[in-house]
């Protein structure tokens, strides 16, 4: 039996309400083989008290071993195995910017990058580009014309953009032309079966094209693509689990995917303090918050331990007032790891505290991946973290007489 049949079944409304809050990237490592992890550089009192009171674990976003990406690690967080519902990036994208998503497109994400005069990539995201010149180039590309298929080029935040090809005969299995590292040039957008070449040639075509609009701009002079994808089929929180979910996020990524799960994706606010604020002001609306913060992340990908520990140190800062929202369950945790001594996402299991009036407190009073290590909650899939807070929330019923 699935899970989700499992929880089709069991699945009770009693009025309990969860809180999810990603701190995205969450999880880190050491600068020297005996210091401390960026959580456990952090002064984090507030989050440390939930500790005490509650439990604690590491958990395994797709398999050991496994890097993941934003979007599976998120499916993970949400209840949904990551490698049975397959979401590109390009989906994500497009969903996150509401963009009106066909059954015969094909979406990817964009990023503006630097190459130079031999075509090497010298900066995958350009120098992280003001959104206002994202809109700008992504205006300018739109001139891009391919025959036979429609294509729509949006603007989505800093050096982000979406290309969606629309036309017959179209799928998404297509190869990344970002490399994910500098020194090297693009790679080419190959097929990964024959259904998916018609697509790898429109690609090809709207790549060198847009090297040709982009040859007098700098920092942002050419483009790679990514997480190819045809519009997915995959159930809502409401029918598998039966909550009534709302989403906080300021990244479109994460408001796409938290949109294609069926959570109510509330306005963009503008920062954490106004996330919260908005979390308070539909408290009564919905069961399920989720909460995510980009900034935990992105340090981490530049490379910037300090600035890691002053956003982690932020999340801390606002969980007094999530706390007293008196929610059934508050989970704080993250994606993936995203060490900032290895300037990316990687396969380290990531730290998670729960905290519920039905938790069985373990020893640990601080919040940070040795204490997560010895934790009560042990090592466990990501994907069993929900149905685990439903049970803590009193939202399912007994299994069997």
């Amino acid at each position: 039996m699935d899970i989700h049949d499992l929880t089709r079944r069991l699945q009770r409304d009693n009025g309990g309400k969860i809180v999810l809050v990603v701190a995205d990237g969450l999880g880190g490592l050491p600068r020297t083989p005996d210091g401390q992890t960026e959580l456990e550089t952090a002064r984090t009192p507030n989050l440390d008290k939930l500790v005490e009171r509650g439990v604690c674990g590491l958990s395994i976003p797709v398999l050991p071993g496994i890097t993941p990406g934003s979007g599976p690690g998120h499916l993970g967080l949400f209840g949904y195995d990551p490698l049975q519902y397959v979401i590109g990036r390009g989906a994500l994208e497009a969903a996150g910017i509401d963009f009106d998503f066909g059954p015969s497109d094909v979406a990817a994400r964009g990023n503006f990058c630097t190459v130079d005069s031999d075509g090497v990539i010298t900066d995958r995201r350009a120098g992280r580009i003001p959104t206002d010149t994202c809109v700008r180039l992504s205006k300018k590309m739109q001139a891009i014309r391919i025959d036979g298929v429609r294509v729509f080029v949006e603007p989505v935040r800093e050096h982000r953009f979406v290309a969606v090809f629309r036309g017959d005969g179209l799928k998404g299995d297509v190869e990344d032309t970002d490399p994910q590292t500098v020194g090297t040039k693009p790679l080419e957008p190959n097929p990964l079966n024959p259904e998916s070449r018609r697509t790898a040639e429109v690609a090809a075509e709207f790549i060198r094209q847009a090297r040709e609009l982009l040859n007098d701009e700098r920092p942002a002079n050419m483009v790679t693509l990514r997480g190819f994808s045809g519009r997915p089929e995959i159930p809502s929180m409401q029918e598998v689990y039966g909550l009534n979910a709302a989403a906080i996020a300021v990244y479109p990524m994460y408001r796409g995917l938290a949109r294609l799960v069926g959570m109510t994706v509330l306005p963009p606010p503008e920062d954490l303090d106004r996330q919260v604020a908005a979390m308070t002001a539909h408290w009564a609306s919905h069961d399920f918050f989720f909460l995510h913060y980009k900034y935990t992340d992105s340090t981490g990908e530049d490379g910037n331990f300090d600035e890691k520990v002053r956003h982690i140190e932020k999340v801390d800062a606002r969980i007094p007032d999530i706390a007293a929202l008196n929610p059934s369950v508050l989970i704080v945790t993250g994606d993936h790891s995203t060490p900032a001594t290895l300037k990316s996402h990687s396969w380290h299991p990531v730290p998670v505290l729960m905290s519920a009036a039905t938790c069985r407190p373990d020893a640990e009073t601080r919040f940070g991946e040795a204490q997560c290590l010895r934790g009560g909650l042990g090592r466990f899939d990501a994907k069993y973290l929900l149905p685990l807070a439903l049970a803590h929330a009193g939202r399912l019923e007994k299994f069997g007489a």
